[in-house]
């Protein structure tokens, strides 16, 4: 594997993390929803960040 490929798993390993953190503070803990959707959408943000770096380094 190389660093593109390395990178390529990782954001989709974080923007799968992220959306699963959304939908479990929506769905199992609506009183936290808001801090579960904020870490989820940090995930998503950490994710497309890594695609960005893809080819890049």
């Amino acid at each position: 594997m190389n660093k593109n490929t390395i990178f390529g798993w990782a954001s989709f390993i974080l923007t799968l993390l992220g959306i699963a953190l959304i939908f479990l503070g929506v769905l199992k803990y609506p009183d936290y929803a808001i801090g579960f959707s904020v870490v989820g959408v940090g995930f998503i943000a950490i994710g497309w960040a890594f695609n960005a770096l893809k080819g890049r380094i």
